[in-house]
């Protein structure tokens, strides 16, 4: 069938777009590389297809990658994305860039991952994202890949942007953005965004709440130019942790009796401002209106200077001071009452007269609470109140010298390179127990004593807390890495390129961690409290490894294109590795990843096929249990993983009024040799297990309508997530699911346009995560009906407004 004219003028558009975008993530050198042109995978999310997409946090925004999984279940920060089968949580296994440069050195800092300082709003272009490849070449902390977010750059004329959304759940947000280029080659721009909103899963209280402002001056000039760039971050936002989930008679997962699983919570009203007794007899106040609080403060310069032909200078250079304070409510264990009832048993001998334990609400003490079905589900939790303190300050420079050299029809195109960041770090963390009821919004619950009458004779917990001060630390350290890389791209003839790059990098941490001791104060609450001894050890350690990748690209037509990579890289430890432990023994993890790929574009369809091989070693786990007395951890256990899979990605446009995208990945994600005896004696026996979290497939399609002229777009996003693990032991299945998102926009004029939203149109539960604090070795929720885990947002709604001038 023959495309109409001007459905061939746009599909060949889009067919330059793809293959003749230009890639500035994951290479240097002194010209320009276009998508045709790279020896990786890299996938592009521009300008209108990320606001169609409009994710509601960094994870979200990274769904459309193929090889990636990703969750974005727990809010607006605080993600989880696994690359290729790593299986690393937070951002451990891909670095964060704005503007090519590292958001946060290393974006899986113990505590502080790297979305939690970062925001997406209007200021944002486009993002590059980098699978595996070079990255690690270019980048610290970037084994798997590379996430670059490019800012909105000021053109030749003044412009502007304006946004208004609002949602269902309380949501009203505002974007802009100008750009000003004025005097002699001066440009100005600026922008940020401001928004509050009670959150999907709403608390009792403002969810997210703040916003950001950026200011950026930069000038071009003869060979060269500068750019520098301000950006203040204060923002709140909301951490939703995992609720209570149960196996039905049907086989379906649902929420227990009594709770939302759609949008329920179990932080709430109650939980909200708990005053906590600490060791020394202060009191700590434990907010949780403040959630993922974050005030940064971002300075970046960035230099580009060719001092003669054929030779280019760069310089980018960061500085951020980050004070985050990380508050959240923690489901460490679930159960019924009369289960914890006979366990605290032991309680009634310190309670002279007493016959019997009872739960009652501690705002209602009159109020007993019904341990058969109570809330229709009878159960309670065992919560963590949990503070962090996490103060941060960081300077990362990145000097590069590029050349081309040119011989005969051949050249090289050399770049040498150094890396220098610097650290700094304090950490405090104070938790207490709480016993909760099960309900959207738990509400705190009292264990007291009582005697035949049933009248209270004394309490074991105080104002609800079972234990105060389960959790204490104080901390401070620093780090300093340096890192020396060399590339070459080494165009052989027009069509065929080599690409080498090595990259020797170095760590060297110092710091303190004060020693802990348990206190006494007198009540049940207070009788084993955490806190500081005033004695600290010391750390002082180093670490470096050499790391290398060689690349080749085929473009063998002007549509076609063929490419190989093979990468022998490295994670060094960081000084996230010994916040709470001067003693760790961090070990360098190790990989080797290769892929083959496939590059296809046309004005009817767009194909991009990838076949990956990853190899991941040295993969650390803790078994964390958390009981009626707090956390334990068993022995930490190392294991080596492998995962063969295939990436697609591509576009179908067979007429001008209907598009198909498609995204997908199939892999086998497993454990290599992981076998060890437990404490116990006991031989376990997880070699060939699929690892935590991983799907064997993935698949996201996004079907498009282009009506009255392309002023109406209509897209719906279908995805489809296989089943996964949450332990290694692969004893708690997350099963698959689907989950929908619709989007549409209408465009009045070339001015004016409106965006509507529905996320997770079906209210799928697919459960994204199980709880953690239950074991990720052998989990202590196997064989359990009712359990703790993480499902999807539920259905919510947005409209926004847009004026561009």
């Amino acid at each position: 069938m023959a495309l109409p004219s001007h459905a061939q003028e746009a599909a060949a558009a889009s067919t330059a777009k793809q293959l003749d975008t230009v890639i500035v993530t994951g290479r240097a050198g002194t010209g320009v590389r276009t998508k045709a042109e790279t020896s990786y995978s890299v996938t592009n999310i521009e300008e209108e297809a990320l606001r169609l997409q409009a994710p509601t946090s960094v994870t979200e925004a990274m769904k459309s990658v193929p090889g990636f999984w990703v969750e974005a279940s727990g809010g607006e920060a605080s993600g989880n994305i696994r690359a290729r089968g790593v299986p690393v949580d937070g951002f451990g296994s891909v670095q964060l860039l704005e503007d090519g440069v590292p958001i946060q050195h290393d974006p899986a800092l113990g505590y502080l991952n790297g979305d939690q300082v970062f925001r997406l709003d209007e200021t944002i272009e486009r993002i590059e994202v980098v699978r595996g490849g070079p990255s690690s070449a270019f980048y610290s902390n970037a084994p798997a890949g590379a996430i670059n977010f490019v800012p909105r750059r000021v053109g030749d004329t003044p412009e502007a942007l304006a946004k208004l959304t609002v949602g269902d759940d309380g949501l009203v947000r505002t974007d802009f953005w100008y750009g000003q280029p004025f005097g002699d080659g001066w440009k100005l721009g600026m922008g940020g965004f401001f928004r509050v909103e009670d959150g999907v899963r709403d608390p009792g209280f403002r969810g997210n709440k703040g916003g950001q402002f950026r200011v950026s001056l930069g000038r071009e000039f003869d060979r060269g130019s500068f750019d520098f760039d301000i950006k203040r971050l204060d923002d709140s936002v909301v951490f939703y942790t995992g609720i209570p989930m149960r196996t039905y008679a049907d086989g379906e997962i649902r929420s227990v009796p009594g709770f939302d699983g759609n949008h329920g919570t179990v932080a709430g009203p109650e939980t909200a401002f708990v005053r906590m007794t600490t060791a020394d007899g202060e009191d700590y106040l434990f907010d949780n209106t403040r959630g993922t609080e974050v005030k940064r403060t971002q300075f970046t310069a960035k230099f580009e200077f060719s001092p003669v032909e054929g030779w280019t200078l760069r310089d980018r250079l960061r500085y951020n001071d980050t004070e985050t304070q990380r508050n959240g409510v923690f489901p460490n264990s679930l159960m019924s009452a009369a289960s914890f009832l006979g366990q605290a048993s032991g309680a009634l001998a310190g309670v002279p007269g007493a016959t019997a334990l009872q739960l009652r609400y501690v705002t209602t003490p009159g109020q007993v609470y019904d341990t058969a079905w109570q809330n229709g589900n009878g159960l309670i939790i065992l919560g963590g109140l949990r503070g962090v303190t996490m103060p941060v300050t960081e300077l990362m420079n990145d000097l590069q010298s590029s050349h081309r050299f040119e011989f005969s029809e051949q050249s090289h195109d050399v770049t040498l390179g150094y890396y220098y960041a610097h650290i700094e770090e304090d950490f405090g963390r104070y938790s207490s127990n709480a016993l909760l009821d099960v309900q959207d919004n738990a509400r705190l619950l009292d264990l007291v004593a009582v005697d035949a009458s049933g009248n209270v004779l004394g309490k074991i917990t105080d104002h609800g807390i079972w234990r105060y001060g389960y959790e204490w630390e104080n901390a401070s350290g620093e780090q300093t890495t340096h890192a020396f890389y060399l590339d070459d791209e080494w165009q052989i003839t027009d069509a065929f390129r080599l690409d080498a790059g090595v990259r020797w990098e170095k760590m060297q941490t110092e710091g303190r961690v004060e020693k802990r001791k348990q206190v006494n104060l007198g009540t049940p609450a207070t009788s084993q409290v955490w806190t500081g001894t005033g004695e600290f050890a010391t750390y002082d350690d180093s670490f470096d490894k050499l790391g290398w990748t060689v690349g080749a690209n085929w473009q063998f037509g002007g549509q076609s294109g063929l490419f190989a990579r093979y990468t022998s890289t490295n994670r060094l430890p960081s000084l996230g590795n010994y916040v709470t432990n001067a003693a760790a023994t961090p070990i360098i993890q190790t990989m080797a990843l290769g892929e083959f790929g496939y590059k296809f574009s046309s004005p009817l369809f767009d194909l991009f096929a990838t076949a990956f091989w990853t190899r991941y070693e040295n993969v650390g786990f803790t078994n964390t249990r958390v009981g009626l007395d707090g956390i334990v951890v068993n022995e930490a256990r190392y294991a080596d993983t492998r995962t063969l899979g295939l990436e697609l990605e591509g576009a179908w446009r067979p007429v001008d009024w209907f598009d198909l995208g498609l995204t997908a990945t199939v892999q086998d994600p497993q454990y290599d040799g992981l076998t060890y005896t437990d404490s116990a004696g006991k031989l376990h026996d997880y070699d060939g297990n699929q690892l935590i979290r991983v799907p064997k497939t993935s698949v996201r399609l996004v079907p498009g309508l282009n009506l009255l002229g392309n002023r109406l777009r209509l897209q719906l996003a279908y995805e489809r997530q296989g089943e996964r693990f949450v332990d290694t032991a692969n004893s708690v299945r997350l099963p698959a699911y689907d989950v929908f998102n619709f989007s549409s926009r209408f465009e009045f004029n070339e001015h004016l346009s409106v965006y509507g939203y529905i996320d997770n149109l079906d209210n799928s539960l697919g459960l994204t995560e199980g709880n953690p604090r239950q074991g990720e070795l052998q989990s202590g929720d196997a064989g359990a009906n009712t359990f703790i885990a993480r499902p999807l947002l539920g259905r919510s709604y947005r409209l926004a407004l847009m004026y561009r001038f």
